[in-house]
C-alpha cells in the first residue's frame, strides 16, 4: 500500500516510525511531501517530494494529480485537510482513499474554539466557563462576570495552535516584574486592557476560567465515530518529571462520546485540564499530537490500529501499560537540502 502524507507538522515522523515497526517489509510505502526541502519528516519517509506553493482548490487539484502520478492508494492529508474532506469524490474517482478525521463542517468547527465550545453539549463533554469577546467593552464585561465565579482567569485566541496566545491574567504584577522573575504564560490584566485602547475591534478572544490542575493529552485512533483505542498522557506539573500513562474513567467516557458525536476518524488528539469542578475539555486536534510517540510507548501502536481499520482488518485491542512514566529525548540529525 502506497500511503501519502502531504505537508504537516514534523511530529508525523512518529507516525512513520510506528507504521514501519508494525508492518512487514514492502507492506507499505510511506510517501511524504513538503514545501521545504529540508523538512525533517523526509528523513523517516520512503519517498519524499517538494510541494508547490499553492492553496485552496488549486492545491486540491495538485493533490489529485500527485495521487495519479505516484499511484497513491491512501491519502492522509495535513495541509488543507478540511477543504480536502469536501472533495473525496475527486480522489475516489481515481481509486484513492482519503483519510479525513471528520467531515468538513466539523473540522471547521474544531478550528474555532469559540464556535466549538458554544456547539458542545455538556452531555457530551464539559468545557470551561468562557465568554468570547471582540472589543474592550465586551472584555471588561467578561472580566466582571467571570471574576464573580472564578478566582483566576485566562485568555486565548479562538483560533490558535500549540497553545499560542494563551495567557493567565495577572492582577498583581506588571510586565517588568514578570520579565525579571522569569514568569511565563502570564500577562498583566491592566496592561492588556490598555493595549486594547489602540485596537477598538480585534479577532475573537476567549476569556476563560483558569484551570489550575493537571493536564491530559489523549491520543486516539477511531473509525467513523467508533473509538478503537485511546492513550491518556497525564502531564506532570513539575518540569522534567515527564508524563504518565493514565486511566481516568471520566476522560475515557468523554473521549468515547466526543468520538461518536463528531464522527471522528483516523488519528486525533483530545486535551483536557482539571479545574475546581473536575476535568474540562480544552480542544480536539484533528491530527496526531506532538507527544504521539510517547503515547505509543504504552503498548498501543495507534498508527497501525488506524491503518488496520482502514484496510478492514481485525486487530487485537492492546494491553496498555498504565502507570508508565514517559518522556522524549531530542536526537540530533543532519537534514537534507539547504
Amino acid at each position: 500500500m502506497r500511503i501519502w502524507f502531504n505537508k504537516t507538522f514534523s511530529t508525523i515522523s512518529a507516525v512513520f516510525r510506528d507504521l514501519r515497526q508494525s508492518t512487514s517489509d514492502g507492506e507499505v510505502t510511506l510517501i511524504c511531501t513538503h514545501s521545504h526541502q529540508a523538512a525533517s519528516a523526509f528523513l523517516a519517509a520512503d519517498e519524499s517530494y517538494l510541494e508547490p506553493d499553492l492553496m485552496g482548490m488549486a492545491y486540491v487539484e495538485w493533490c489529485v494529480d500527485f495521487c495519479r502520478q505516484h499511484q497513491i492508494n491512501l491519502f492522509w492529508p495535513g495541509k488543507e485537510a478540511a477543504l480536502i474532506s469536501k472533495f473525496h469524490m475527486l480522489f475516489q474517482a481515481i481509486g484513492v482513499e482519503v483519510l479525513s478525521v471528520a467531515e468538513y463542517q466539523t473540522l471547521m468547527l474544531l478550528h474555532d474554539k469559540a464556535l466549538f465550545y458554544t456547539d458542545l453539549s455538556p452531555d457530551v463533554a464539559k468545557a470551561m466557563d468562557f465568554i468570547a469577546v471582540n472589543n474592550a467593552d465586551d472584555f471588561d464585561s467578561a472580566i466582571e462576570q467571570l471574576s464573580k465565579k472564578h478566582q483566576k482567569l485566562c485568555v486565548k485566541p479562538a483560533v490558535s495552535v500549540f497553545g499560542l496566545g494563551f495567557r493567565v491574567l495577572d492582577t498583581q504584577r506588571d510586565s517588568i516584574t514578570q520579565l525579571l522573575k522569569g514568569v511565563e504564560y502570564q500577562i498583566p490584566l491592566q496592561e492588556l486592557r490598555r493595549g486594547m485602547n489602540n485596537t477598538p475591534q480585534f479577532e475573537t478572544l476567549l476569556v476563560m476560567e483558569h484551570l489550575g490542575g493537571p493536564e491530559w493529552s489523549v491520543d486516539c485512533a477511531g473509525q467513523k465515530g467508533e473509538l478503537l483505542c485511546a492513550v491518556q498522557r497525564k502531564k506532570s506539573q513539575l518540569a522534567g518529571y515527564g508524563q504518565t500513562i493514565d486511566n481516568n474513567i471520566a476522560l475515557e467516557d468523554m473521549v468515547t462520546r466526543l468520538t461518536k458525536h463528531y464522527k471522528l476518524n483516523g488519528l486525533y488528539n483530545i486535551q483536557f485540564k482539571e479545574g475546581a469542578n473536575g476535568p474540562r475539555l480544552l480542544e480536539i486536534n484533528p491530527r496526531p499530537s506532538g507527544g504521539f510517540g510517547m503515547a505509543c510507548l504504552s503498548g498501543a501502536n495507534l498508527a497501525y490500529i488506524a491503518l488496520q481499520s482502514i484496510k478492514g482488518e481485525t486487530f487485537q485491542v492492546p494491553t496498555i501499560n498504565y502507570g508508565l512514566r514517559v518522556a522524549e529525548v531530542n536526537t540530533p540529525v543532519v537534514l537534507n537540502g539547504m
